[in-house]
């Protein structure tokens, strides 16, 4: 069975509770807004939005490699920080049952990595980072690949921040307000969907990487790539 830690459980809890925000800028996650209908795969498009930036990054290990490393995945990137009170760990829920979902389909799970980045990498070291990865990872061999990256330091990071759209502010208690993010991309390095919290719900994610699968593989999967 997975364990949450202690703080992000304790916020966890009280985040599906009151569904509130501790963090000015920080967005609550909206009831109404997860009952939604899902449509099938390849029933619509996902138009490229953007490029999808790389950067040097170091995984929980210590290693330095690029952010985009394995394009050969559809990608699900998520921007956090481990002392996030409110959003983080919901997010994080939501990582976790995206990963449970697409180990049931292990042709699926093949062509998904998945990765979380913290953008607080004064606290959140390759080592807190390896304890992260050790509450949140599945031990199933058939889950898809879980990512967990800091950057070496703010000057890395500044750049792929930017490029995401992702401001950061500190507070004077230490808190860092942001907006939650997530983005799906893919093998061509692009930015083909980004969620917020409210939509950042596990089986519409797997629906949108089925469609990008299609894509690949029907008579138009060569146009415009």
């Amino acid at each position: 069975m997975r364990k949450i830690p202690l703080p992000g459980l304790a916020a966890f809890l009280l985040g599906a509770a009151f569904g509130a925000s501790a963090h000015e800028g920080h967005q609550p996650r909206s009831e109404a807004a997860a009952v939604f209908p899902i449509p099938a795969p390849g029933s619509y498009r996902l138009p490229p939005i953007k490029p999808a930036a790389g950067g040097t990054v170091l995984d929980d290990t210590g290693r330095r490699r690029d952010l985009l490393d394995d394009a050969h995945a559809i990608t699900v990137l998520a921007l956090i920080y481990t002392r996030c009170g409110d959003v983080c760990p919901l997010a994080s829920a939501d990582m976790a049952r995206l990963q449970d979902l697409a180990a049931k389909e292990p042709g699926l799970a093949r062509r998904i990595r998945l990765v979380t980045l913290s953008f607080d990498p004064e606290h959140d070291t390759p080592e807190v980072m390896r304890r992260f990865a050790a509450a949140w990872r599945s031990a199933d061999p058939a889950a898809p690949a879980w990512a967990f990256l800091t950057a070496p330091d703010r000057a890395a990071l500044a750049p792929i921040l930017a490029a995401y759209g992702q401001r950061v502010d500190a507070r004077p208690d230490g808190a860092l307000n942001h907006v939650f993010r997530a983005f799906l991309i893919d093998p061509k390095a692009r930015v083909r969907n980004i969620y917020s919290l409210d939509f950042f719900e596990p089986a519409l994610v797997v629906t949108d990487i089925r469609t990008l699968l299609l894509e690949e593989s029907g008579p138009e999967g060569a146009e415009g790539r």
